[in-house]
Formats: C-alpha cells, structure tokens, sequence
C-alpha cells in the first residue's frame, strides 16, 4: 500500500493532525492497510464531514475509504440495499430517490459516507419520528484490526453491534452494510414556516407539529429576555405529488473571508433579515428533498465563511428545564452564531455511546475565537448538570470526564472494544483526548 503524508481537520477546520494516509480501492488492499506494520494507531476517514477530531490522528494512520463506494445489491421489494461502506448519501439519494425511494434517516448535509453514518449514528428533522441512522441498519460487515471480517446484526453479535453504531470508528472498518430505505410516494415535500415569539412558543409549536415527518427549528441566538428562543418553527410532510425539480449548481465560496466578518452586529443583521422573510401568519410552499434536507450543500467549501481560524460547534441534547440556562449563556457570550437549531427528538437507540434520546437538540456553529472554549466549558456544564449529552460527531472541545459521565454505556463499549481490538491499534484525537483508551498514537 501506497501512505502519503498530509495535514487533516475536521469539517470545522481544526484542529490539525498530520498522518500517513492510504485510499484503498478494493477490500484486499483495505486489509493490508489494516494489517500492514506502521506506526501508530489507524481510523477510518470518509468524506471528511465530522466537525471535530474523531477522523483526525495526529502521528498516527488514516484510511480513506471514500473509493470503496459500490452498490453490491438492492431488493425493491423490501428496500433493502447492500452497499460498500465509502458510499455517499449523496450517491445513494441520487439513484434511488427517482425511483421512489429515500435514505429514512440523513444529516445536514448528503456528502457523507454509509460507514460514517453508522459511526456517528447520524439523525435528521424526523429522528421523533423515524429514530437516528442505525435503527435502519440491517446488518453489517467489519472488518477487525487483525484483518479478521465478522457479521453483526441485532440478532448476532448485538454488542458488537451496538459498539459500533455510534462507536466513532473504534471499533474497526465498516466494509459492507446493508440499509432498509424508505419507499415514498413523491420527491416534494410540503414545508411550512411559521414564526415563534419566544422559546415557549417555540416549543408548544414543536409539540403540535408533532406529527409532521419532519420538524426543526431556528432560533435568534442574540435574543434574550422576553424574546429568548424567538424564531421560525418549519415543518414538512411528504407531498402525493412529484414536482419538476431544477438541478442544484453548487456554488463555492470565492475566497475565505476575515474572521471579523462574522460578529454579533453581522449576525443581528442576519437574524433580523432571517426572520423577516417568513410572514407572521407563516407560509407554506413544495421543496424537492435535497433543498429542504440540505440547503448549507448548494455552498461548496461553507466552513470556510469562519474564517482561517475555523469554527467550533457545540450541539447537545437536553431536557427542556435546561433550554432556558443554555439559552440565556449563548445570548450572554454574544459570541456570533447565525446557525441554531432546535429540534425535539424521539426514543434512544441501541448504540452503546449513540447520541440521539428522547429530548430536545440545541446546535450552534461558534468562529473559533477568543472565549470559545470557555463558553463551550460552560454549556457541557450546564448540560450535564441536566442530565444531557454531547454529540461526538461534532465536538472538540468536550471533556474525558463530562464524557465518561454522559455516556452511561461507556464500560460496555470498553469491554467491546478489549475483545476486537485488544492490541489498542485503532485510535484517534477524539478516542485519547476522551480517554477512550488513552495511549499515544
């Protein structure tokens, strides 16, 4: 196998590791990766879109699988499709959604990889409704640091099931996956806005929309006072109808602005605007999946609005009684975050450290500048003295100890993890700096 050495990041830029990195093509040349002498730990690396350093491995290994990426089979009776782990959502909703089926669960954005989803354990606007990303994962292969490839389900092997959906990549290489898509009627869905005056309208609109298949939230991250968690409530169901649908032209960012562009006198400006655009009696309108799912997507190269420096996210699930608390230190930080998003979301899953509960998501992009992790501290304490979590795909910044306290399961993934991986090979900035298992690259 052919390593390079290269600086990688997360989708937010930061931090930098530099590894030795390999792309394999085929599954033969991924077990050499796995099982070939090197130094350091290895992880898997998809396209790149975990906002942190759960891809990033600072002196040690990174497989890049995005070019393991076929369609191994597909049963239109059931849904059930068999793919190579390196495939995209976007490569998936791109054959399958014209013929009337759709990925049940995707994130913020289509260009991310079946292996990274499984993962991270990703969810969407319905996981109220329709649960995170595993709960429609059949099975899967894995291949095990010893070159070993095992099946898990949930009827053989659970716990290494259970592992490795939301087990960020520790314990082993997703190879092949086999995923139940949902059969729809159209590609257009009805999406309605309405506008909130503060965070208890918010929520009692949340509530009524319940039964929606789909439900987010923005909200004013600089409101505070009687309009703490003012915004627009949007909601979508499926429409019966299909609709002509105009290609999406990405577009890419021309240059990387100034990391003084984005301030709390920009971001006022942009919430005022933002809330403008939706009539106080709402609006309704039919959008094709791909603009409703993935509008930061139509931007190639987005993270870079942040500037040079990058930008941190912190997103986190909670009960409602810490929503004000987390609410009113966001507002007091002024700290610029145009993107926040509130969502409602269902039932847990299986996956030993999966993220998603029953509760509420609070996810906001903050410029990595001065004060950042400091604010980012205070809200990890606030959700933890909630009895919250963090979201792994997308932190940097969380500690090993409010880790360890949020993930209650943590002590069956590590005794998952002592029996695939006894020889500690698979690791990652995210795994030492969690104490996961600590250890050196």
């Amino acid at each position: 196998m052919m390593w390079k050495t290269a600086a990688f990041s997360g989708w937010g830029r930061l931090p930098y590791g530099t590894s030795q990195a390999t792309r394999p093509e085929r599954f033969g040349q991924l077990r050499a990766a796995v099982t070939g002498s090197g130094a350091g730990t290895l992880i898997a690396r998809g396209l790149g879109r975990s906002y942190g350093d759960c891809a990033v491995n600072e002196g040690g290994r990174l497989v890049l699988t995005e070019r393991l990426d076929r369609i191994v089979s597909f049963d239109a009776g059931t849904g059930d499709v068999v793919v190579e782990a390196g495939i995209s959502l976007r490569s998936l909703l791109d054959i399958f959604l014209p013929r009337g089926f759709m990925v049940p669960v995707c994130p913020g954005t289509a260009y991310v990889t079946v292996g990274g989803a499984i993962a991270n354990d990703v969810h969407g606007k319905n996981h109220e409704k329709d649960g995170a990303f595993g709960a429609h994962v059949r099975w899967f292969e894995l291949m095990l640091a010893s070159g070993e490839i095992v099946r898990a389900s949930r009827d053989s092997d659970t716990a290494l099931f259970d592992a490795t959906v939301g087990g960020i990549g520790l314990t082993g290489f997703i190879v092949t996956a086999c995923l139940r898509l949902a059969r729809i009627p159209s590609n257009a869905l009805i999406v309605r806005e309405r506008p909130v005056p503060d965070l208890d309208a918010l929520l009692a609109k949340l509530h009524e929309e319940a039964s929606a298949t789909y439900s987010v939230a923005w909200f004013d991250a600089l409101a505070s006072d009687g309009s703490l968690g003012r915004g627009i409530v949007e909601t979508a169901t499926v429409s019966p109808t299909n609709i002509q649908v105009k290609p999406r032209k990405p577009k890419s960012l021309p240059v990387t602005p100034p990391s003084l562009v984005l301030n709390s006198i920009s971001v006022r400006a942009f919430n005022a605007l933002y809330r403008a655009r939706v009539p106080a009696n709402g609006r309704e309108k039919l959008l094709d999946y791909d603009r409703f799912l993935f509008p930061l997507d139509s931007v190639l190269g987005w993270n870079r609005m942040y500037g040079k420096r990058g930008f941190r996210q912190f997103q986190s699930i909670v009960p409602a009684a810490a929503l004000v608390p987390l609410l009113e230190r966001i507002g007091r930080s002024r700290a610029g975050s145009f993107l926040a998003v509130l969502k409602a979301m269902g039932p847990a899953g299986t996956g030993m450290l999966s993220f998603p509960t029953a509760g509420y998501v609070v996810a906001l992009d903050f410029p990595n500048k001065s004060g950042i992790v400091e604010l980012l501290s205070d809200l990890e304490r606030i959700t933890l003295e909630h009895g919250g979590r963090v979201y792994l795909a997308k932190d940097s910044c969380l500690s090993a100890q409010g880790f360890a306290a949020m993930y209650p399961r943590l002590p069956e993934f590590l005794d998952v993890l002592e029996r695939v991986d006894p020889k500690r090979r698979l690791g990652s900035n995210m795994s030492r700096r969690l104490g996961i298992r600590g250890g050196t690259p």
